[in-house]
This record gives C-alpha cells, sequence and structure tokens, in this order.
C-alpha cells in the first residue's frame, strides 16, 4: 500500500475508490499507513477515529467485584466440595445475610456503594428484599438463564429509574416503559430492523427517512438485500450567518415527514458525528407532525450520547407511542467491553397497533411464526417478538442478555442515580474532560467553536471548506474541490503525521469535514490532531497560491 502512495495519480485513484467503503473500513486502511509512517519516522500514533473511550466508572465495577465474593460466599454456604464444586444461591434469608456480608467488608471499595444500591431499591420501590439480593447473587454469578427472557425484573426497575433521568430529564411520559436488555447498541439495532421486517412493519421498497450525518450502520443497512428500503436523508443543513454549521434541521426538509408514504424514521440524538441534540424546534415540529399528518410514522432514535448534553430530552419522552429508544451503556461509562444496552418502548405504541392491523393473511404468517411459543400470538407484543426473533424464535427459551451483565447494567444505573443525588460530581468531571479536550482541539486549529448547550461534544465534525473558505475564500475552495480528494486530507494525516481521523463524508456529511473522537486520546494529543489539521489546510493554501498566475505591476 505504502508504494501506491508514492505515485500522486495513483493516490488519487486509490482515495476514490477508498470513498466507496464505510470509515470504520476505511480507519482500518488508515492505521496501516499511520503504521508505516511510525516504522519510517519513529513517530506515535494517534487514533482519534474510534469512539472506545479512555475512561472507566470505577465505582460500580468495584461493586460488582465486590458483590462477586458474596455470590460465591452465598454458592458455598449451599454445598461445597474439594474438588471445586459448589451449590447455587439460596433465596430464604439471604438479604440479612447480604447486609451481614457489607458489615464485615465495611472497608473494602464498593461496599458502602453496594448497600445505598439496596436501600434505594428498598425505599423507592418497596421491593421484597430476599427477592432482590438473590436475583443480584445470581446474577453476578451468572448460574441460571434469564428469566425473565426480556430482562431481569429488578434490572428494570432500575435501568426504566436511569432511563427516566437521563433520556427524560425528571419527566418521563405517562404509563410503563418496558425494556429488553442487548448485546450492546449494535445488537438493539439488529433486533430492531429484524423484527420490524418480520412483522411486516417494513417491507421491501417501503419508503423510510434518515436524518444525516449519521452512524454508518443506519445507512448502510437499509441499503442491503433484505431491506432495500427507499432512503430519504435529511441533512443537519442549517447554518449561521456566517457560514458556520449548526448541525440542525431545516424545516422544509422535516415537513417531507408529513406524506405518510414515509413509515419509518431513524434518528441518532445527540448525533454521531456531529455531537448535537436535536433543537427544541425540530422536537415540536416532529411532534406536530405525529399529531396532525403522519399519526402511524415509526421513529427509531439512538440516544448513547444523551448523558453528554444537561437537560436532554429523549424523542422517548415527547412522543413516546411512536418511538422505540436504543441506548447504550458504553460510552458514558467506558463500557463497551460489556456490551449492555437496552431497547425502551411505551407499553401504548404504534408498533402493536399497526400489527393489530395487519391484514388476515399477514396475521396467519405471524401466528406460523410465533405458534411454536405463544398460544395467543395476536396478543404477543411487538417488544416480546424483539425478544423471539433475537434467539430465531426456536431458540426463544434461551433468549436474554447474560446475568453478569445485567448485573453490572444495574449498577451502572444506580451509581447514576445515586451520584445525581449526591452532588452530580461524576456527570460533571466527565463533561470537564471532555469540554477540555475539545477546545484543545479547535484552539489548536485556529477555528472558532461556538457555544452551544445542545452540543455533546463526544465527537467534532469539521467542515474544512468551511474554513478553507473563510481563512482563504471561495476561489481556494474552487481549486480545493477540482484537484483533491476530500479523501485527501485523511490520508495525508496517516501518512505524514501517523494520525487517524475518519472522513465525515462517510457518515452522509459534508464530503470536506473530518470526525474526530474526543474519548479516546489525552488532552494534549488533540493540540497536536489540530496543528496539523491546520498544517495540511495551510498546505494547500500553498500550493493554490503558487499555482496562480504571476500579475506582473
Amino acid at each position: 500500500m505504502n508504494n501506491l502512495l508514492n505515485d500522486h495519480s495513483e493516490v488519487s485513484s486509490f482515495e476514490k475508490e477508498m470513498e466507496k467503503i464505510s470509515p470504520f473500513e476505511l480507519k482500518d486502511r488508515l492505521i496501516e499507513l499511520a503504521d508505516e509512517s511510525i516504522r519510517r519516522m519513529m513517530r506515535t500514533m494517534l487514533n482519534a477515529g474510534r469512539g472506545n473511550p479512555n475512561w472507566i466508572a470505577t465505582l460500580p465495577r468495584e461493586a460488582f467485584f465486590l458483590l462477586g465474593k458474596f455470590g460465591l460466599a452465598e454458592c458455598r454456604r449451599d454445598w461445597e466440595c474439594p474438588e471445586g464444586l459448589a451449590g447455587i444461591p439460596q433465596k430464604k434469608g439471604i438479604a440479612a445475610r447480604f447486609m451481614a456480608f457489607i458489615k464485615e467488608h465495611h472497608n473494602e471499595a464498593g461496599a458502602e456503594f453496594l448497600e445505598k444500591c439496596y436501600n434505594y431499591m428498598l425505599n423507592e420501590h418497596s421491593v421484597d428484599s430476599d427477592t432482590l439480593v438473590h436475583e443480584w447473587a445470581e446474577s453476578v454469578i451468572g448460574d441460571q438463564y434469564p428469566v425473565p427472557d426480556r430482562i431481569l425484573k429488578h434490572t428494570e426497575i432500575a435501568v426504566r429509574d436511569y432511563i427516566a433521568q437521563e433520556l427524560c430529564d425528571g419527566r418521563p411520559p405517562q404509563g410503563e416503559i418496558d425494556l429488553f436488555a442487548t448485546e450492546g447498541g449494535t445488537a438493539a439495532m439488529c433486533y430492531i430492523f429484524d423484527s420490524l421486517q418480520q412483522n411486516r412493519l417494513l417491507e421491501r421498497d417501503d419508503r423510510v427517512a434518515l436524518m444525516t450525518p449519521v452512524f454508518t450502520p443506519y445507512i448502510e443497512i437499509p441499503k442491503l438485500y433484505r431491506y432495500n428500503y427507499r432512503v430519504t436523508e435529511i441533512p443537519a443543513a442549517k447554518m449561521n450567518d456566517e457560514g458556520m454549521h449548526l448541525w440542525q434541521y431545516e424545516e422544509k426538509e422535516l415537513n417531507r415527514l408529513r406524506d405518510p408514504e414515509y413509515k419509518a424514521l431513524f434518528i441518532v440524538n445527540p448525533s454521531n458525528p456531529p455531537s448535537y441534540a436535536l433543537a427544541n424546534d425540530t422536537v415540536e415540529q416532529l411532534v406536530e407532525i405525529v399529531s396532525k399528518w403522519n399519526p402511524n410514522l415509526m421513529i427509531v432514535t439512538d440516544d448513547v450520547y444523551a448523558t453528554y448534553v444537561p437537560g436532554f430530552q429523549s424523542l422517548l419522552a415527547r412522543l413516546p407511542h411512536n418511538t422505540i429508544c436504543v441506548y447504550s451503556f458504553s460510552k458514558y461509562f467506558g463500557a463497551t467491553g460489556w456490551r449492555s444496552a437496552v431497547i425502551a418502548l411505551h407499553r401504548d405504541n404504534i408498533f402493536d397497533r399497526l400489527i393489530e392491523r395487519l391484514p388476515r393473511k399477514r396475521k396467519s404468517e405471524m401466528q406460523q411464526r410465533y405458534g411454536s411459543i405463544r398460544n395467543d400470538v395476536a396478543n404477543m407484543r411487538f417488544i416480546d417478538r424483539m425478544v423471539a426473533d433475537s434467539r430465531q424464535v426456536g431458540l426463544n427459551h434461551t433468549a436474554g442478555l447474560s446475568l453478569p451483565q445485567q448485573m453490572q447494567m444495574t449498577l451502572f444505573a444506580l451509581y447514576s442515580i445515586i451520584d445525581k443525588r449526591e452532588g452530580d460530581n461524576f456527570r460533571q468531571k466527565m463533561l470537564s474532560i471532555i469540554q477540555e479536550r475539545l477546545e484543545a482541539l479547535w484552539s489548536s486549529m485556529g477555528f472558532t467553536l461556538l457555544p452551544d448547550p445542545l452540543r455533546a461534544g463526544y465527537y467534532s465534525e469539521i467542515d474544512l471548506l468551511v474554513w478553507a473558505k473563510r481563512f482563504y475564500g471561495k476561489d481556494f475552495v474552487e481549486w480545493l474541490r477540482l484537484n483533491h480528494s476530500p479523501l485527501d486530507v485523511v490520508f495525508r494525516l496517516a501518512t505524514e503525521t501517523s494520525l487517524v481521523v475518519l472522513n465525515g463524508g462517510g457518515f452522509d456529511g459534508p464530503e470536506w469535514s473530518i470526525r474526530v473522537s474526543l474519548a479516546n486520546l489525552k488532552t494534549a494529543d488533540y493540540t497536536v490532531i489540530g496543528k496539523n489539521v491546520r498544517a495540511i489546510l495551510d498546505s494547500y493554501a500553498e500550493r493554490w497560491k503558487n499555482s496562480l498566475p504571476v500579475v506582473e505591476s
């Protein structure tokens, strides 16, 4: 590959070819180039291409491992033999034994927090203490299949409270929100797309809308032969009077959704990569569109970055009956390896109502599909169909997220709830780290980052043409477009500076934009990235100036 990049014409050809692939696949090619650059120049590679955070939430993990000691003690209490076998936790009297264990280990990390979690569940929800602790002991040990398979009883209670706090700003909609625990947000996406199709809520060639820029699977999955949806993109095209992106949506574009031909709308909110929450006027417009024009519109919103916008309100809160919400614990708690997420769906929802309205032939197909696990398929809710579909129906008896994953998810949720009551220290520190990195990136580029309460800041999308025009004028912008590929910047960063960023065009954002993750490098590294981005832009400007005809005086 390195030899290929020694010839300018071949470089352009290679870049054109790379424009066709996903930015996450392109990332691997860029890493190869950066590795070669490291070998030649003895530099350190900085990879700002992936959103895997370089932090973890410590206290809920300390509590998890301490709870593991309790779970093992409970197993050994049942029975034990020297060959390394023990029994399983027994429910009777387990809450009293748990409190005795906490008292005995009160000086160990996580003990005080575990007691707070226990008291929260008892005081706020009046749960049975033995039932609660027995679920926790079995969960941390992982000795059972998940029952209920959709989500454990007390995990759902804790995570539902977390969703109400973090995604609904403490103002959840009236009625019950049901949850389905999944193996990360990516599994949630797969299950949703699959069940929408399996239940004939979306058919091949149906019209759907996608708010862009967006996480690439939402671009790529609808194009697969299995789905083959007709996709209309609604771009975040709003700009201010100075020609800078606001990463919000034009009213006229959103009004396309008034047409009932649009069956579904897919959103990442806050967005990825711009990392901005939907403006309130956009939310209000969507509420009006659903209430007055397109009441059957199915909305799927992916809200993984919600915790980075104070006062965030998901469409689950504003349009609860039309919305499926995906939330992953991966980013906020530094837990991508735990693969823990939930699908949230209001108990009174359009998905169930649309299934009720299916023609007789389709209902017969549904009876055939789910009849082996339910006699009353007609009354089977969409969220339970997702659970069954996640295991090809025939393996429904082993469906569900593993118990240890659900236990850690419970502790993550309760950590955030308890932390907010005690001063919100974890959140404030998290936001300050992100803001510090964001400021380091933009100030080192010499670009202006406007204050915006809707900015999550987990990523930053930088449209180089905006700044090319501001610094050097529209003639330079036209020269840049004519003489270079939009991928040229990301390839030059990799080969010349060992920096890996992703191309914003791959997320259906502006062609000449780049996406920088603020999650996985140190603050000083973003200063390096910013300086190199600016240096490359300035180097283009020098070439342009040298290409201009000399004007004789």
